[in-house]
């Protein structure tokens, strides 16, 4: 038994300066009055803080003097309970720092011991472990933008003179980072021309990103496009969200219809232009980012303006370099090209071998595709789904109305005999051209107002009296 309790007193008094001195966390002790009596290396190593800083010193000194930001040991002294508290030194270092009162048999407190616990590398893992979550956020949603807005390497067209002005002028400004924006009514392939600036761009190998202004809710464009902190609102993924801007970052965003923008929006959006940051909801921290925006519009912006729908600022901003697509039927060079060009993709998606007749494509070129190439692309896929056989004739094409068909003026006729000759030679002529346009009895003979069998048999009696 006295052998123990030597040891034990041998220990106290030989070794225990030794293992505070030792510990890898660091240890700061006060009496019950807060003054300093011990800290041990680990604990100045941590801090950065020399042992004449604070030996000798009072803890409520210490604070005063901005020698230490944040007291456990007061806390614990005043609470008279274990306190945790987060602290970060000037060294840069975080710690978990944990201050116990010790009590005497009265019940005061005669030491506070604290424990500095080196958290650092835990909050660099944290970061990295955060920063690896972004990436594969950021990963995700490009690859689902690259499922959804797969480049097409193959769709430009450039056959009309009109179409080739523009791809030279695109080949101009492509190479910089310049702002760009196309104007043109809807469909005439403004999204097209948008991948052609991105395709040769230096940014061709980063993200390419489009978002449509004009399908997002007005309520949500702003989390859309800039993303938010978590918590920043009921209904918020727990984990915040990374906007379509982030996630463009060093690449191009495309935002067609542009327009649609809320005044809100347009403001933060001539921020990212000037400024190249912008803010998450929730978020105080500016994001930076290096995007080049190219921008399309069907709408009229110098009206917006002007009825103060859209940002005067904005508007010049964007203006740096506009491009005017003109519609389909200005370009009528480009129309059979596209044509062939769509119909061909449709015969290797249906494994089919269909072609245009002679009359279908003079019926492409002299319509006049209010719906641009958008509606001459769904016009030949519903001609190659519902025609019978491998011609697509005019009838499948249904390019007019029943009550909106062209009637070509005819040609003027050589002086004739008698009246009758002359009437019977106008008619057959209204007679072939409308059998020529339409492919079929039944709509030539309702284009002329006549009955199929009229039709038939006028067409058999007039053809064998000329003769």
């Amino acid at each position: 038994m006295g052998t123990k309790k030597t040891t034990e007193t041998t220990f106290s008094n030989e070794y225990l300066d030794a293992v505070i001195e030792h510990s890898f966390d660091g240890i700061y002790i006060t009496d019950g009055e807060a003054n300093t009596i011990k800290v041990n290396r680990s604990y100045l190593t941590i801090s950065g803080l020399q042992k004449s800083d604070v030996l000798g010193h009072n803890m409520r000194e210490l604070v005063g003097n901005k020698t230490i930001s944040a007291s456990g040991t007061l806390m614990a002294l005043e609470q008279k309970r274990p306190i945790t508290i987060h602290q970060e030194f000037k060294t840069g270092k975080q710690a978990l720092v944990t201050s116990s009162p010790i009590f005497n048999s009265k019940n005061e407190v005669v030491l506070v011991i604290t424990n500095v616990r080196d958290i650092t590398e835990l909050y660099r893992l944290k970061e990295e472990v955060t920063q690896r979550k972004e990436e594969e956020q950021k990963l995700r949603q490009e690859l689902q933008h690259m499922k959804t807005d797969t480049l097409n390497h193959a769709d430009i067209i450039a056959s009309d003179p009109k179409t080739e002005r523009i791809i030279a002028m695109l080949d101009k400004v492509a190479p910089l980072d310049t702002t760009v924006i196309l104007l043109g009514e809807t469909g005439v392939g403004k999204e097209v021309f948008a991948k052609y600036i991105y395709q040769n761009s230096t940014r061709q190998n980063k993200p390419f990103i489009k978002v449509n202004c004009g399908a997002i809710p007005a309520n949500l464009v702003e989390s859309e496009l800039f993303g938010y902190e978590k918590g920043a609102f009921t209904g918020a993924d727990k984990n915040g969200k990374m906007g379509l801007f982030e996630l463009a970052n060093n690449g191009t965003i495309f935002l067609d219809e542009v327009g649609e923008l809320p005044l809100d929006m347009q403001v933060k959006l001539l921020r990212v232009l000037q400024e190249q940051e912008f803010e998450r909801i929730g978020g105080r921290k500016p994001i930076k980012v290096d995007v080049r925006v190219i921008a399309a519009t069907n709408r009229n912006l110098e009206e917006m303006v002007e009825q103060k729908t859209f940002r005067q600022d904005l508007y010049y901003r964007l203006m740096i370099f506009p491009i005017n697509i003109p519609p389909l039927r200005e370009r009528i060079g480009d129309i059979l090209p596209l044509a062939e060009l769509f119909l061909g993709q449709l015969n290797k998606k249906y494994d089919m071998q269909k072609y245009f007749s002679s009359l279908s494509v003079t019926m492409m070129q002299d319509y006049g595709w209010p719906g641009n190439i958008r509606e001459l692309r769904n016009i030949i896929e519903r001609a190659v789904i519902i025609s019978n056989g491998n011609e697509i004739t005019p009838d499948t094409l249904h390019l007019y109305a029943a009550n909106d068909r062209p009637k070509l003026r005819p040609r003027v006729l050589n002086p004739v005999a008698d009246l009758k000759t002359a009437m019977e030679e106008l008619e057959l002529e209204y007679i072939n051209h409308a059998y020529e346009t339409y492919g079929n009895v039944r709509d030539a003979a309702a284009s002329l107002g006549m009955t199929p069998s009229t039709f038939v048999r006028k067409r058999q009696r007039f053809g064998e009296n000329k003769s």
